[in-house]
């Protein structure tokens, strides 16, 4: 992932201006830090079967860590979760103020569009990723999962309805994540099954960030942590221990999942999982 954050930080232009620090507020998130888990994922898939296609696909996993790092910025604002660290930093609202905030995450998401829509790949192929990338971070996707995040705070949702809702705003955008690769090498054939499999890693996901946001300190996390006490987590609703159960089943199920997996591909991605698929229990 060394060469994706070196074309990271050479991919954001900013027109020179009075501001004193739009710049830095745009690359403060950005460059802070953050695991870089869609991008790997998507690069991973790219990888398997296309190796070639590695550094043209660094504009796409580059959009999609765009537009997560834009859900983060205001995710994190008062109006929101109000927290004050993410990816070990303070947050821009606490550097800054909140307009600073807010209008740092409106550039990065339309950024990540006009990056995709110059991404070294046919217009059919662009088309297609465009589709997933909005389809999936957008009004049916992540922003969905956090509108109903933040409207039922107090007020306890089913599990079904929380795994709805964090299927929504975690996992879509991992799911995209690897059915972007699919889509850049070609491969159709195992589009929807890769994005299957990123539902369910999504949700695994975000029941391991409900279990550190208790278990872990906010210097340990990167982040603010004990702040669900209000939210429909799945520790909130399950209690530490059955959320934890949850979390070793569906481990578990990629586990198997991943097994299925042809050579290349599981050769590429299962690093990564590896890494990812257990960290509830560290």
């Amino acid at each position: 992932m060394e060469q994706f954050e070196a074309y990271l930080l050479a991919h954001l232009p900013v027109s020179p201006s009075p501001h004193p620090h739009y710049e830095t507020s745009l690359r403060q998130m950005l460059v802070g830090g953050g695991k870089r888990f869609r991008p790997a994922l998507l690069l991973g898939v790219v990888r398997a079967y296309n190796p070639l296609l590695l550094s043209s696909a660094y504009s796409v996993a580059l959009a999609i860590e765009l537009l997560h790092t834009y859900s983060l910025i205001h995710d994190d604002l008062p109006a929101m979760d109000n927290a004050d660290l993410r990816r070990g930093i303070p947050t821009l609202h606490t550097t800054y103020d909140d307009v600073t905030a807010v209008l740092a995450g409106d550039a990065l998401n339309t950024y990540a569009f006009e990056v995709l829509s110059n991404a070294p790949f046919s217009d059919k192929v662009i088309v297609k990723l465009v589709r997933e990338l909005a389809s999936n971070g957008g009004l049916n996707g992540m922003v969905l999962g956090q509108a109903i995040d933040c409207f039922f705070e107090n007020t306890p949702l089913t599990l079904e309805q929380i795994k709805m809702l964090h299927i929504h705003k975690t996992g879509k955008l991992i799911a995209a994540s690897l059915k972007m690769g699919a889509i850049i090498v070609g491969r159709d054939d195992i589009a929807q099954e890769l994005y299957d499999f990123g539902i369910d890693l999504g949700l695994l996901f975000q029941i391991q960030d409900d279990i550190l946001d208790v278990t872990q300190d906010s210097l340990s996390a990167g982040k603010t942590t004990n702040n669900d006490t209000s939210k429909n987590s799945f520790v909130t609703l399950l209690g530490l221990p059955k959320a934890m159960d949850e979390a070793d089943i569906l481990a578990q199920k990629l586990y198997l999942q991943m097994e299925s997996f042809d050579e290349n591909l599981h050769r590429e991605l299962s690093p990564t999982l590896s890494k990812y698929i257990n960290r509830h229990k560290e």
